[in-house]
């Protein structure tokens, strides 16, 4: 673009010299109309036909200029009416009037698609365009940066609109975009550490606020209700969850990112069967068999099945309170308050209950905090012989005592005599 500019200037200096050039005055003309200047375009046409015999050939050209000067008027007209997908079909007519290098119309068509709210790429690349040519284009960067921002990807906005600061520290729009953008990833970090510390209603509250910001920013919305889902999930607001999941993926019933948090909405709700059925459905709308995500979902098929069969048998994880996806970490923690809780020397009044119990739990911690027992668990293979059905193996009965004298919470031991579970520890 800017060859053309220096190219109009030189010929501009020439015609100044030599007034009555037509072959100057056409390449002028033809110069205005690459640089998207088709109404000046036209009056060195109307010019030159004033004074010159012209053939068919700059007939036609003037033909042109004079369509390509309608074509913006109606854009330019368009966007001032806030007519916004007009304005971006008769700004991108016009640029191929000027041969795709005209600055002015590419940045107007960029502010019109942007205003549109659809093909943010297509504002990247035009005002990319325009900066690899003018590298301090103030409107270009801000510009550039929204297109960023409403894609989500705020650390790039974030970069131009500093760029546009950096030239113009007062500058309105790189200024307005830079603090809104900071201020709804503050909101978001503040939800994320929350989230981490196992806050999950303030989680919810700040991701919820981080919203509500900008609400018609959707990438941002869409990701922040998949955190507000699995806020909801782990904070045992497991109605709330499927609920949103159910509200998303109705917006786009084939969108996996949907599904997946269906799927794991009514996995951690424990509705297997609903479960297993949004996980098919992913499958489908997978692309081909190859592909991670067809994989990813053949594997959630496989394991909410595995899941429902345990349902209807011992289900270890909801022994010890847990979810499927609980940490080695959150294993140890939750096996060693039900053996607090459920020790037989704690409980003396129904202390035959309680050494079931106790048993129970230990017995579900032996499989999930041993690798292989809790891999073949997990696969839906039976892990004992008297399980259901065979191939499993005799059953090493867990020590509690042992887990305590590790740094549990005591010392002690468990005997066993003529089938019946005695158990007694020094202390708890």
């Amino acid at each position: 673009m800017k060859k053309y500019a220096n190219a109009l200037t030189d010929i501009e200096k020439a015609l100044e010299l030599d007034p009555s050039n037509s072959d100057w005055r056409i390449q002028k003309a033809k110069l205005l109309k690459s640089l998207g200047q088709c109404d000046r375009s036209v009056i060195e046409y109307t010019q030159l036909m004033e004074t010159t015999e012209v053939g068919d050939d700059v007939k036609a050209l003037m033909k042109e200029a004079s369509e390509c000067d309608h074509v913006i008027i109606m854009a330019q007209q368009a966007l001032m009416n806030e007519e916004y997908e007009k304005a971006a079909h008769y700004f991108t007519a016009a640029i191929k009037y000027a041969d795709g290098r005209a600055t002015d119309l590419l940045l107007q068509k960029a502010t019109a698609v942007l205003e549109v709210g659809e093909d943010y790429y297509s504002v990247i690349s035009d005002t990319g365009q325009i900066l690899k040519t003018y590298p301090k284009h103030l409107e270009a960067y801000k510009i550039r940066g929204m297109a960023y921002f409403w894609l989500n990807e705020h650390d790039t906005a974030i970069q131009h609109f500093r760029e546009g600061l950096k030239l113009d520290p007062e500058h309105k729009g790189c200024k307005d975009g830079h603090r809104l953008v900071k201020k709804i990833d503050k909101k978001k970090k503040k939800g994320d550490v929350a989230f981490e510390e196992k806050k999950y209603d303030e989680a919810i509250q700040h991701y919820t606020e981080a919203i509500e910001i900008e609400p018609e920013h959707v990438h941002f919305s869409r990701m922040i209700n998949f955190l507000i889902i699995q806020a909801y999930s782990k904070n045992k607001q497991n109605t709330e969850a499927i609920k949103l999941a159910l509200q998303i993926a109705h917006e786009d019933e084939e969108a996996l990112d949907a599904l997946w948090a269906l799927g794991d909405a009514y996995t951690d709700a424990e509705k297997w069967e609903d479960a297993i059925r949004i996980f098919r459905l992913a499958l489908e709308a997978a692309p081909d068999s190859d592909t991670e995500d067809t994989q990813k979902a053949k594997r959630k098929v496989q394991e909410a099945q595995v899941a429902l069969k345990q349902s209807k048998e011992k289900n270890y994880y909801k022994i010890l309170g847990l979810s499927r996806t609980a940490s080695k970490q959150e294993i140890k923690k939750g096996y060693r308050k039900l053996a607090l809780e459920w020790h037989p020397d704690k409980n003396i009044d129904n202390k035959e209950e309680a050494e079931d119990k106790f048993q129970e739990i230990s017995e579900a911690y032996e499989v999930l905090s041993t690798e292989e027992l809790k891999a073949k668990y997990d696969r839906g293979e039976d892990v004992y012989d008297n399980q259901g059905g065979g191939g499993g193996r005799q059953r090493q009965h867990f020590d509690p005592s042992s887990f305590f004298r590790q740094g549990g919470g005591g010392g002690g031991g468990q005997q066993r005599q003529g089938g019946s579970h005695h158990f007694h520890f020094n202390s708890f």
